[in-house]
């Protein structure tokens, strides 16, 4: 296969470019003829500097270019543009090669007939099974613009929430780094020197610093079985993961971690609330709503919990006791629930409630950075207070014996 960059003219005269791979020239002439394009020029590209600009706009397409798509196409298509125009121009504007491949198939089935849900539905890596469900919605109520606003709330909402989750998961990460950084430091370049220093001098050393020495000979001539200890652990770990038992089981320790097995679950909450707010919104049913939900968390312990909600709905219950029995939902949660379903008002009050628990989300998180600095302080402080006490400890000793 060979790298082509193309160059071409729509039914409107305007200009479409891009890359694709083909064997040969008059093979990407065919396919653009088949687009509906007229072809302007054709040029093959060597593995470079184009490729290397092509690779840095493909990858996972991030909420935050799906907020931006959506945004878009609502306001297009509110002011009265047809949905295939408003994807052919959204699509000349959009940096990202995948998510710009993906609105122009869109927008040539949609021209063959095929309506906008069902063309997305070929593509759940770009829109996953809430973006059809809450399309689909758009497109039986005929209300296509209202439906992409939803979904574009959404996606922006849930890109804040992720990148506040992402920054308090950075930062104990770049704090412990930093701690190991400084110890490796320590005994590759500080202790060496000083015990070549002891080593002139001679000598009796204190207790304490032959404690510390000896730990450090044990670090350093154990340091392999150390990390290929480590490492058999995380394949172990990896490995069992990859089961049933295993997975449930780590499922419930992460739940279970301080501070952040309650921020996840807190996360999530917010996730349940503003999804089930918005499919409802969109007019899509209660347990479609619960099936999409349980495919949003890896973590066996919440799928377990809305997979049990659902069973009791079918069993007949309503949402707010069906909620309640899956045993996993605080008793905020099943009471809003309940108030939206007496006052028919549930989206309403399920979006003030993930607002009630995105607070929450960002309160934690404010408490653990407040409590990760000082702990920081201190654990780099007692490191380094021990090594200065086990290596000027014999230095003291002889100044005092000299005297």
């Amino acid at each position: 296969m060979r790298n082509y960059r193309y160059v071409a003219r729509d039914v409107r005269g305007s200009r479409r470019e891009g890359l694709t791979q083909a064997l040969s020239s008059n093979d990407v002439l065919g396919w653009l003829r088949e687009q509906g394009f007229t072809p302007v020029s054709v040029n093959e590209i060597t593995i470079g500097t184009e490729q290397a600009q092509m690779r840095s706009h493909t990858g996972k397409i991030k909420s935050a270019d799906l907020a931006a798509l959506c945004w878009q196409l609502t306001t297009m298509l509110e002011g009265g543009i047809p949905i295939t125009t408003a994807l052919d121009t959204t699509a000349e504007d959009i940096e990202q090669l995948t998510l710009r491949r993906v609105l122009e198939e869109i927008s040539t089935k949609i021209k063959k007939g095929k309506p906008f849900s069902e063309c997305a539905a070929e593509f759940p890596k770009v829109f996953n099974e809430m973006c059809c469900a809450i399309i689909l919605a758009g497109e039986t109520s005929g209300n296509l613009a209202s439906a992409l606003r939803k979904l574009a709330e959404y996606f922006e909402g849930r890109d804040k929430l992720a990148k506040k989750v992402k920054g308090a998961i950075a930062y104990p990460i770049f704090v412990f780094g930093f701690i190991v950084l400084i110890v490796i430091f320590i005994m590759a370049f500080i202790i060496p020197r000083f015990r070549v220093i002891f080593d002139q001098i001679g000598g009796e050393l204190p207790a304490f610093t032959k404690g510390f020495m000896g730990f450090y000979d044990m670090m350093r001539f154990n340091l392999h079985y150390m990390a290929g200890g480590v490492l058999l652990v995380i394949i172990g770990a990896t490995l069992f993961n990859k089961t049933r038992t295993g997975h449930y089981i780590f499922s419930r320790l992460v739940l279970g971690l301080p501070l952040f097995g309650k921020l996840l679950q807190q996360v999530f909450l917010v996730t349940f609330c503003r999804t089930m707010a918005t499919l409802l919104a969109a007019g899509v049913s209660v347990l479609e709503v619960l099936d999409i939900l349980s495919t949003m968390s890896g973590n066996d312990i919440i799928k377990d919990a809305v997979k049990r909600t659902r069973e009791q709905i079918v069993e007949g219950s309503n949402i707010s006791l069906s909620v309640a029995a899956a045993g996993f939902f605080p008793n905020m949660v099943t009471k809003m629930i309940q108030v939206g379903e007496e006052s028919g008002s549930l989206p309403t009050v399920l979006e003030r409630t993930s607002d009630h628990y995105e607070r929450k989300v960002e309160a934690m998180i404010a408490t653990m950075m407040a409590l990760l600095e000082p702990i920081m302080i201190i654990t780099v402080g007692m490191i380094v207070l021990v090594v200065v006490l086990a290596l000027y400890l014999p230095i003291f000793t002889m100044s005092e014996v000299t005297k």
